[in-house]
């Protein structure tokens, strides 16, 4: 390995101070051309800037590229299209931030970042069996993208929410590259963004003091898309595990608002954990159980991957499923 455990605790640390830095000289900008109002969708109560996610992008690509410049023979370069599309929707978020971008002009952004990581991807990486035809697996793997791009940009809707999903994710991803599960750039990845993550982090706790914004929640998206993507090269359950409660959450309010008829691509207020602190629960206490509930499903992922038996597999998801669905009755009943 190019890199030991201390040098990625290096990175880590390196990455959350480069981003807890730059979010301190930006927030005064912040301030003045990206503030918050609250309306009646929103789960906070006074003007705050958003935009976090420039300081949080500014370190993902400034550590990687000196890890690149440091250890050639970690493969960092391999990092540069995710890394080029991830700035781009960093930029696309950032305006949209700014002023209110149309869906159509949001959705054309996050294709071509999504194609420009998935034609990018090595030709013998390969996710569902040779039977499928690589272009249709590519396919799909371009509109997952951008699914969970969306899906990471709808959760994105409390104090440390974003937080508690992708801190037990990129635990998870790095201690399958120390496995040998996935390439050693995607755990450079990983922990990059965690270091990043953390960073950000104390100044997103509750009350925070500023949002990741557009300009965060998108580029996360899509670097976290790319790890589940290595991910699921290795372990199709693993990949699935890590990030079920954004889809579950995601997937069934947008079933739910389809099914009832509501404006599903407008803002709204629906999710389970929008509900939970709807129906009384507070913002510690969500962000609380979300993240405790992504250490497990971190847990079952890891196993999972580490296994190599279809029964085990199984019961991960089996698990996984309950425990969701567990979480996700708690946040809907709130503090009945």
């Amino acid at each position: 390995m190019a890199f030991g455990l201390l040098s990625w605790a290096a990175i880590v640390a390196a990455s959350a101070a480069i981003s807890a830095g730059a979010i301190l000289v930006l927030r005064p900008i912040l301030v003045r051309h990206l503030l918050a109002h609250p309306n009646h969708r929103s789960s906070h109560k006074v003007a705050t800037p958003q935009g976090g996610g420039l300081g949080v992008m500014l370190a993902v690509v400034a550590v990687c590229a000196l890890a690149g410049l440091i250890a050639p023979q970690g493969g960092a370069a391999g990092l540069i299209p995710v890394l080029g599309a991830a700035c781009f929707l960093t930029l696309l978020g950032a305006a949209d931030d700014a002023h209110a971008l149309s869906v159509s002009w949001r959705f054309i952004g996050q294709t071509l970042a999504a194609l420009a990581i998935v034609l990018t991807l090595p030709a013998e990486l390969r996710i569902l069996s040779e039977a499928v035809p690589l272009w249709l697996e590519r396919a799909l793997l371009v509109a997952g993208t951008v699914g969970f791009v969306n899906a990471v940009n709808f959760l994105d809707g409390l104090d440390w929410m974003t937080v508690a999903e992708v801190v037990p994710i990129t635990l998870a991803v790095a201690a399958l590259c120390v496995f040998g599960v996935v390439p050693e750039a995607i755990g450079l990845l990983a922990l990059a963004l965690l270091g990043a993550m953390l960073g950000f982090a104390v100044f997103n706790k509750h009350p925070a003091s500023i949002f990741l914004g557009d300009a965060g929640s998108l580029p996360i998206g899509l670097c976290l898309a790319l790890m589940l993507i290595y991910v699921a090269e290795a372990s199709l359950t693993a990949a699935v595990l890590l990030p079920l409660y954004m889809i579950a959450d995601t997937g069934i309010t947008l079933a739910r608002r389809i099914i009832n008829k509501e404006p599903f691509l407008s803002a709204h207020r629906s999710h389970y954990y929008q509900r939970a602190v709807s129906g009384g629960l507070s913002v510690p206490e969500v962000t609380s159980r979300i993240f405790l509930h992504g250490v497990a499903l971190a847990l079952l992922a890891i196993g999972a991957a580490l296994s190599h038996s279809l029964w085990l597999d199984l019961a991960a998801l089996a698990l996984g499923a309950l425990l969701t669905a567990a979480t996700l009755r708690w946040l809907a009943r709130g503090r009945t």
